[in-house]
């Protein structure tokens, strides 16, 4: 798989967004990624720019992953990207009744988050 998929990675804390970028930069997966800190400021990004995939902590203050992915699907030149929600086991269930993409259990491997970004973008360029 080429490194030309554009990421948005979404979360509060900012070494889970840096773990989750050094990762996908590693595996040649994401030399494209912008960092969003809330959903807020997740959705401004996506106006501003073109990505290919959106991962996502579930459990944010004020815009919750779920109210981000609700946000995206209601739109409709953003509700084909593929939606990555990372979670607690806890909120497992929560996370699969979504109807997002894909979802990542914390604490993950590497490995983890390689598979579930090359599956959703193979995806997502297939349906295209």
């Amino acid at each position: 798989m080429s490194s030309v998929a554009r990421i948005l990675i979404v979360n509060d804390n900012k070494a889970m967004r840096r773990i989750i970028g050094n990762i996908l930069k590693q595996a040649s997966l994401g030399d494209n990624i912008i960092e969003a800190d809330s959903g807020q400021k997740a959705l401004i990004a996506l106006k501003k720019h073109k990505f290919d995939l959106i991962i996502s902590d579930l459990s944010m203050p004020e815009m919750s992953g779920l109210d981000l992915q609700k946000a995206v699907k209601d739109d409709a030149d953003l509700k084909h990207l593929p939606f990555i929600l990372i979670t607690s086991e806890r909120q497992k269930d929560k996370a699969i009744s979504t109807g997002a993409t894909d979802f990542i259990v914390k604490p993950f491997t590497a490995e983890t988050v390689v598979q579930k970004v090359q599956k959703a973008i193979e995806t997502s360029k297939a349906l295209l």
